[in-house]
């Protein structure tokens, strides 16, 4: 309970502080817990190891991630009192149109992203912008953490749901034509499929697949990007039509090579912003 009481404490003192100073205590924070968390930065450099190779910029990467992931938190705490203006100053779109095209389908769409840039942030322009969103996420314990977590992710109209939780409210979201957004990076419930990522196998989540070849919604990946000045360029990709033959398998396992060559491009192109803190392939390999 005690990560809980500091949650709350951080929500009440960092929306107080001027967000240039805020970033940079958080930045100089993230460098602390860099290198006081072994496990972490030994999971964190072993996935970049498998994006970038033995180069000799992966350490540096490793610590960036660590920044970001910090800077992260201090945005988390801040969404409620974040305005539709000050978003729109920080956040520049680029693929909005792609969402309303796969609406225009009329089943709903799935929104794929992973731990990459700040999901937190840029998810909160759908709202303001009146698209329906939910998000599926991981159940943090102890419950009254996961509970304020939700609270401040969902202050400006999200809606967030457990991925432990019932699928009621996702099957009913995309019927009404909503949003429905899933990680594609990391398989919190253990059930996705084994593929090729960055030319290793790694088990990740399908979940999106099988939704989206059960309710025919079209799927948008998009990813977004932190700059150095602490604003985001967000981007979401043309919509993905499930394949639908008689081998359910397959075309499930399609769909997720699809989603998985694009999210190589982007950790390809800015491997610092993904913000992943478990080891994706198995650790034994490194």
């Amino acid at each position: 309970m005690w990560i809980y009481y500091l949650y709350r404490l951080a929500g009440f003192l960092l929306p107080r502080i001027p967000p240039r100073l805020g970033y940079w205590l958080f930045a100089r924070l993230g460098d602390l817990v860099y290198y006081v968390s072994g496990e972490a930065r030994r999971n964190v450099r072993h996935n970049l190891r498998h994006v970038l190779g033995e180069k000799e910029a992966l350490e540096k990467r490793v610590r960036e991630v660590f920044r970001n992931q910090l800077k992260n938190y201090f945005d988390l705490f801040r969404v409620p009192r974040l305005g539709p203006a000050d978003l729109e100053k920080r956040l520049t779109v680029h693929g909005l149109e792609h969402i309303d095209q796969a609406l225009a389908a009329g089943r709903g769409v799935i929104l794929v992203s992973g731990h990459f840039g700040n999901f937190d942030v840029v998810a909160q322009i759908l709202a303001f912008r009146s698209y329906k969103v939910i998000i599926v996420a991981e159940h943090l314990q102890p419950e009254p953490l996961y509970q304020y977590v939700c609270r401040l992710r969902a202050s400006q109209g999200l809606q967030l749901i457990p991925v432990d939780g019932s699928l009621k409210a996702i099957f009913k979201a995309l019927r009404r034509n909503e949003l429905v957004a899933l990680a594609a990076d990391r398989d919190v419930t253990e059930s996705g499929i084994v593929v090729d990522f960055f030319g290793a196998p790694a088990r990740l989540p399908d979940g999106y697949a099988q939704l989206a070849r059960r309710t025919g919604a079209r799927i948008v990946v998009g990813f977004s990007v932190r700059r150095p000045d602490n604003t985001f360029f967000a981007y979401a990709e043309p919509p993905l039509e499930v394949e639908m033959t008689d081998d359910r398998q397959r075309d499930v396992r399609v769909t997720v090579e699809r989603v998985v060559a694009l999210m190589e491009r982007y950790l390809r192109e800015h491997p610092e912003q993904w913000v992943m803190f478990q080891p994706i392939w198995n650790v034994e390999e490194s």
